[in-house]
């Protein structure tokens, strides 16, 4: 079995994606915030003691995605063209979406995932002395577009 990231020695190295299309790729990721009722509450009448903290988490989850390459070694630093973070908030939980798209010879998911991940650290900061067990679950790939392996949807 051979190891995309790892070169002859078996030392992780960073992908060479020169040789690849350019191709419009777009990655959707999702996960959520389990939180309290109370804090369930306080986010759907705008009484969060930090501010908004849902406005704070699609800020913060933007700037995620930007900086994706500074915290995940290996990926890619690439244009990003787009990302969009949307947050609902349920009954116990606040769902979190991120969409990021670019043209490049590598895809986004890692960026989405990032987004997601960096928007859910951020709630639960704005959050936290309200409801110290909010708990971030699921953070997941749920679809990507574009590149060689074309289209694929999270069963």
């Amino acid at each position: 079995m051979s190891f995309t990231h790892l070169n002859n020695a078996g030392e992780a190295h960073m992908v060479d994606v020169s040789g690849k299309d350019v191709s419009l790729r777009t990655a959707i990721a999702s996960g959520s915030v389990r939180v309290s009722k109370e804090v369930i509450s306080a986010l759907r009448d705008g009484s969060v003691p930090k501010g908004d903290a849902l406005s704070v988490a699609r800020i913060a989850g933007i700037q995620g995605a930007k900086r994706t390459p500074d915290l995940i070694p290996l990926a890619h630093p690439i244009a990003l063209h787009s990302v969009s973070v949307e947050l609902e908030v349920t009954d116990d939980a606040v769902l979190i979406k991120a969409t990021v798209k670019n043209a490049d010879r590598t895809g986004v998911e890692m960026e989405a995932l990032t987004a997601v991940s960096v928007a859910a650290l951020a709630l639960i900061d704005m959050v936290k002395s309200m409801d110290p067990t909010a708990a971030i679950v699921e953070v997941r790939v749920d679809e990507k577009i574009g590149g060689k392996s074309g289209h694929w949807l999270r069963p």
